[in-house]
């Protein structure tokens, strides 16, 4: 339980301008339109360009979301950026949007949870304040990938898009703000989901490269299963553990990796389709920046009011999953 109430006061969103969609990628591997929807729901991704990075995205979510917030780059005073494409190995992600945004008093790291990123760095960042140590937190979800995806691998690459989301957090009053959290780990599936090389256990070398062993790899129908039940069970405990049940949830708002995913835990849930935010079908599967852009359309286009229960979901690579129920704050 926190020590005192906080709540996300700002949200933003950056997003690259190309577009991929399905017919796209018919030309590229042998697959087709109708296969991707029927078994992902995914029409088109975003794609970053050759000279960006996940910090210009990132960057550009967090200028929104502290625009949304109304509160300049000098008042923050903590930075968590979740990624798994993170700039470079070091410096931190965070330390090089932490100059961009010209947030000197903050502290900034990078935070690794795969898709679950951003509600693992959600509830780092909730605790810090809730503690006093800040009173401002600014997380960022943001992953490029495209870089590590194998557009040779149509068992992966139909799935995939690049994106960065941002929150702002400070205390609110309450009892608005975030009322529980759930995170949880399992490293025993961490071959499931990962990318084989670029770190020490077998760095960059000729072999790794030609092996194509920078790419993603996945066990399709094992994080299937998996996904399905950690939404389930991570939901129901969060709810729990604020006195709340699943018909008190105003929008719930999952991971976007597969339209098939959040129907099939919505269904063991008996949450109907009007209380979840789906948008997978335009962006894919952007990782940690996943739960953070749907939260944001959600806000823009109004589906939120003050006083609202929300539910955040994810699940990732690890494997990793988390969950948050909050009382919307504004």
């Amino acid at each position: 339980m926190l020590k005192k109430a906080i709540g996300i006061v700002g949200t933003g969103s950056g997003i690259p301008e190309q577009v991929l969609t399905n017919f796209d990628l018919e030309k590229m591997v042998e697959t087709s339109d109708e296969w991707i929807r029927t078994r992902t729901g995914i029409r088109e991704r975003r794609i970053a360009a050759p000279h960006q990075a996940t910090s210009d995205l990132a960057y550009e979510a967090a200028v929104k979301a502290l625009e949304s917030a109304g509160i300049a780059g000098d008042e923050v005073e903590l930075i968590i950026v979740a990624t798994i494409t993170p700039d470079m190995i070091f410096p931190a992600t965070a330390c090089l949007l932490q100059d961009r945004l010209g947030a000197k008093r903050a502290a900034a790291f990078d935070l690794s949870a795969g898709c679950s990123g951003f509600i693992y760095s959600l509830e780092t960042a909730a605790n810090f304040l809730a503690a006093g140590k800040y009173q401002t937190a600014l997380v960022i979800g943001a992953d490029l990938l495209s870089r590590i995806t194998n557009w040779r691998d149509r068992s992966t690459c139909v799935l995939f898009g690049d994106g960065a989301a941002a929150a702002v957090l400070r205390p609110v009053e309450e009892p608005l703000g975030f009322l529980s959290s759930v995170l949880g780990a399992d490293g025993s599936g961490a071959e499931k989901l990962y990318l084989p090389a670029g770190g020490s256990r077998k760095p960059a070398r000729r072999e790794t490269v030609e092996a194509e062993e920078h790419y993603i790899r996945m066990c399709g129908p094992d994080v299937f299963k998996f996904a399905v039940r950690a939404i389930e069970e991570a939901t129901l405990e969060v709810l729990r553990k604020a006195d709340l049940g699943v018909e008190d949830v105003d929008l719930f708002i999952p991971h976007q990796a597969n339209v098939r995913i959040i129907d099939a835990a919505a269904e063991r849930l008996g949450l109907d389709r009007e209380r979840i935010l789906v948008n997978v079908d335009r962006y894919g599967n952007t990782s940690a920046a996943s739960v953070g852009l749907a939260l944001d359309e959600a806000v823009r286009a109004g589906r939120l009011k003050k006083g609202d229960v929300v539910v955040l979901v994810g699940f990732g690579a690890g494997l990793t999953w988390g969950a948050s129920v909050l009382r919307w704050a504004y």
